[in-house]
């Protein structure tokens, strides 16, 4: 066992501008292209909205129901693309070059049954499911009903267009999947142009016809991916057969508390959402537009920790943990002074910010002190991702579940309903119970990763 002060010592850190300036450089190669790839698999379904804000009232109504959740089923069945990162990015390491095609022809047909097992069961119970859990119209709760439908029916492309994306990046290759996204992205726009308004002699679809350029795009992406791998890369090829289920054997054990995580975080985030509801409008309006904000930060630290996570888990199959927590001292490092100018930022100009995302001055009025408890969050929200994505590469998972599992119900969901509905402090406490849950993560993460028990966890 490695001792706890090994991996974060003062003579382990990079301290001699070259071998800084290495670390950094490969941290930054990867995690740039993957920020960027992030921020454009949010755009397609922010066109999705955009577009549907010009085309009706109801359609975007409808949006705000179908978005969460889509992004809860979304989040919660691409868990299993951890267990590749961390099982390919080991093989890939250790120069086992069976393993690593094992490893991603058993999680290619992991995303293949479990996205058409849930695609089969949306398609249903997703109308009654909606009806429950919103507060729609009728007709707007069918027009998300539809709009879901049509996405859902993808899921088996969406998820192996994520694990694709997964094993590339872990390979090395970040800059791939972003190239890709650009040209599914692109493919999203015009087939919106052409099917939500009835362009270029197509039908106006409205809602449907945004759904059918989603999945165009989901398709397009997920197709170009498999060809990549098909035709091989320098440290992967998928040829040969044999190994799978012993592969996917050992993906699950790792991704499953992923999966399981995720599905708490889904209910935690309904939950969380519940109670802004429960303060009106103007103060839900706030928060959507603050969190769009904050959201960008958010996918910044996401693709440092997708970096994170491929590095350490290459170094660690290498039997180089030393490296590794070099490289995730690096990139909390660079992750938390990125988002420490979005701080300032927030800071100094809030109105303009926020004045992107709305134009009502009661909005942007109550969402200015919002974005200034944001900015202190920031920092810590870095250091929170970047550590957790570092753990599972590594191949921890369950130490990051129970993390994250308690920063949601011990934390957010107490704190929020304490600070917002008890001491009455509305939307300021919202934003005060998220930041101390990205404070408690911080620093439980901090001392996890201090003591280097990560290291040593068996894949």
């Amino acid at each position: 066992m490695l001792p706890k002060v090994e991996a974060v010592s003062r003579k382990n850190v990079p301290g001699k501008g070259g071998e800084f300036g290495a670390a950094a450089g490969a941290v930054l190669g990867l995690a740039l292209p993957a920020i960027a790839q992030l921020l454009l698999q949010s755009l397609m379904f922010l066109a999705d909205r955009v577009m549907l804000g010009h085309y009706a009232t109801d359609a975007l109504a409808s949006m705000r129901i179908a978005s969460p959740l889509h992004w809860c089923i979304y989040t919660t069945i691409s868990a299993f693309s951890v267990g590749t990162v961390a099982l390919v990015g080991r093989a890939i390491g250790s120069g086992n070059p069976q393993l690593t095609a094992a490893a991603a022809r058993g999680s290619l047909g992991l995303a293949l049954v479990v996205g058409g097992i849930v695609s089969w069961f949306l398609h249903w119970q997703l109308i009654p499911f909606l009806s429950l859990s919103s507060f729609g119209s009728g007709e707007v709760v069918a027009a998300a009903g539809a709009y879901l439908a049509i996405i859902f029916s993808a899921l088996p492309l969406q998820l192996l267009g994520i694990v694709s994306g997964a094993i590339l990046q872990v390979s090395g290759d970040t800059k791939t999947p972003f190239v890709v996204a650009i040209v599914a992205n692109s493919v999203n726009i015009f087939l919106n142009y052409c099917l939500i308004f009835g362009h270029f002699g197509a039908p106006a679809l409205g809602m449907q016809g945004a759904a059918i350029g989603s999945v165009g795009a989901i398709a397009i992406n997920a197709i170009i991916l498999l060809l990549i791998l098909w035709r091989g890369t320098p440290v992967l090829s998928l040829g040969g057969w044999g190994g799978e289920l012993s592969a996917l054997g050992r993906i699950l054990r790792v991704a499953t508390p992923t999966f399981s995580e995720r599905l708490f975080r889904s209910v935690g985030y309904l939950s969380f959402t519940g109670i802004i509801a429960t303060l009106g409008n103007v103060a839900m309006a706030s928060y959507e537009v603050t969190l769009g904000i904050e959201g960008i930060c958010y996918e910044i630290a996401e693709g440092f920790g997708i970096a994170t996570a491929a590095i350490v888990s290459r170094h660690l199959g290498a039997k180089h943990p030393t490296t590794a927590a070099k490289s995730v001292t690096i990139a909390v490092a660079l992750a938390v002074a990125t988002l420490g100018i979005g701080s300032l930022m927030f800071f100094i100009f809030p109105e303009f910010l926020l004045s992107i995302f709305s134009a009502d001055k009661k909005i942007i009025a109550a969402a200015v002190p919002c974005l200034y408890i944001a900015a202190i969050a920031q920092p810590f929200m870095a250091a929170s991702i970047v550590l957790e994505q570092a753990l599972r590469g590594a191949g921890d998972t369950r130490t990051a579940f129970y993390i994250s599992l308690a920063g949601w119900f011990i934390v957010r969901i107490i704190a929020t309903y304490v600070l917002a509905i008890v001491w009455d402090l509305g939307l300021i406490g919202v934003w005060l119970g998220s930041t101390c849950d990205w404070i408690f993560r911080a620093t439980i993460l901090l001392f996890v990763f201090w003591r280097g028990q990560w290291q040593n966890v068996s894949i």
